[in-house]
């Protein structure tokens, strides 16, 4: 068993490869920049201020719900 060659691959020797490493002068370009950034008028974490906005769209559902029900 220990005759047989290994069978990985280093993912830096393939052009591209795993790494994402390219050779000098082949970057990708892209059409936007991502970057994070905080927002000052925002007190809260995006994510606690995505909880809330999940919370409330929920909450319009709910009460969309029951009117119908209702009528």
């Amino acid at each position: 068993m220990d005759d047989e060659p290994d069978r990985t691959v280093d993912a830096r020797r393939v052009e591209g490869g795993a790494t994402g490493e390219r050779e000098a002068g082949t970057e990708k370009r892209t059409w936007f920049l991502m970057r994070e950034e905080e927002l000052g008028w925002l007190p809260v974490g995006e994510a606690a201020f995505l909880l809330w906005v999940l919370a409330l769209l929920l909450l319009a559902w709910l009460v969309t719900a029951l009117v119908l029900i209702v009528n």
